[in-house]
């Protein structure tokens, strides 16, 4: 569209000069004096630029990515990409903390994001850099701004949420005849149900701001308190089903795809990864994301640049790279994660795009627990009492 108009402009122009050619020729003009020579024109202003070393350090979660994403960016862009992962936000935040992490790009979820942007970890993005940013859906970007206010250090990776994942075979044998519950969170909370699933394995991620929050929310408390004295409330009831947990796991999508848990707190994109996963190692076991009929906690990851970046041309470069409709839509197909691209959802393929644990029912959405923030002396707390829990044994 914009190549027609941009002729049509031109002919415009054209025709118009014609017509001031067709007026009676003026008289002669007298000989002309000499003159400086005009300036030379300024030279164009150049386009973007990668830096001199063609050098990306990216570092994200494992399982993260879909396969050839990384190829197809050097191949297009001649960079070399270093790629390290890292299992929970606190390995992330820690290595900010520290300092001089040697990498360009970081994954952090918005949990922690807010936080690393006050403390100045990661230095404002060049939008002008970012010809795909448009691509990003409003509501996903209204989000960021709890975090991320203007949205000035944040575009989204992948958004999902925290719940149950089930494998439904296994988990129909160890209740026997005890039913479902209405509620998909009784399934790792509630005594009655536990002492009968932790037979083939009950999991939980591995990781104090994953495992409170929840709790929490199960209790009726605000997920995101700042409160200690609600985290003892949450480790009280945590500590009733303790003796049923087999696993603290950071290595979920595995543990559930290879039959080491049949119920377990995790991201339903990762537990959509295990059912895939499962298949293509010949299971017959039906797993699935479950939606909580007392909500979910979203999640949001996001890519942001860090203060002392190396790159920061190159990591623009893969940003926008990433931002494309055809990289929004591989996040979908490959990966069972949505990205907040609006413009990927033509290219996402049907049967995905029909799964509701990744392209959530906007009836649904009411329910979903937005992310917010701890402070510091917050995770502080929460990890003291998550840890008193994990060591209360079985």
């Amino acid at each position: 569209m914009k190549k027609h108009v941009l002729v049509l402009a031109m002919a415009a122009v054209l025709v118009a000069a014609c017509g001031k050619k067709e007026e009676p020729a003026p008289a002669p003009a007298p000989a002309p004096v000499a003159t400086a020579p005009a300036p030379a024109p300024a030279p164009a202003p150049a386009g973007p630029v990668l830096d001199d070393e063609k050098v990306l350090n990216i570092y994200n979660w494992p399982d993260y990515i879909p396969e050839n994403m990384i190829a197809e960016f050097e191949k297009a862009t001649g960079i070399k990409v270093n790629y390290d992962t890292f299992e929970t936000n606190e390995a992330l935040h820690a290595k900010l903390v520290a300092g001089n992490t040697g990498y360009d790009i970081v994954v952090p979820g918005t949990v922690f994001a807010k936080p690393q942007i006050e403390a100045g970890f990661y230095q404002p993005l060049d939008k002008s850099k970012l010809k795909n940013y448009g691509n990003l859906d409003p509501a996903v970007m209204s989000v960021l701004t709890k975090a991320d206010p203007d949205n000035k250090h944040l575009v989204p990776w992948a958004w999902s949420f925290t719940t149950v994942g089930i494998n439904k075979t296994k988990a129909a044998k160890a209740l026997g005849n005890m039913p479902m519950p209405e509620n998909a969170w009784d399934l790792v909370f509630k005594p009655e149900y536990t002492s009968k699933l932790r037979s083939c394995g009950i999991a939980y991620l591995d990781s104090p701001t994953e495992i409170i929050p929840v709790a929490l929310h199960y209790i009726g408390k605000d997920a995101y308190s700042n409160n200690p004295a609600d985290y003892k409330e949450a480790t009280a009831m945590l500590a009733k089903v303790r003796k049923d947990i087999r696993l603290f796991s950071s290595t979920m999508i595995d543990d559930i795809a290879g039959g080491k848990a049949c119920v377990a707190i995790g991201w339903a994109g990762d537990v959509n990864i295990a059912a895939a996963r499962a298949k293509e190692n010949g299971s017959k076991d039906e797993i699935e994301a479950l939606l909580p009929s007392t909500g979910a906690l979203s999640f949001f990851d996001t890519m942001a640049i860090t203060k002392d970046a190396k790159h920061p041309n190159n990591a623009h470069a893969f940003i926008d790279f990433f931002l494309s409709p055809e990289s929004g839509a591989a996040m979908a197909n490959e990966m069972n994660y949505n990205a907040g691209n609006k413009a990927a959802l033509p290219k996402v393929d049907p049967a995905m795009a029909a799964n509701k644990t990744i392209f959530v029912d906007e009836a649904y959405m009411p329910k979903m627990i937005p992310p917010s923030s701890f402070t510091n002396e917050a995770r502080e707390a929460m990890a003291t009492a998550y840890n008193a829990f994990k060591k209360g044994g079985k």
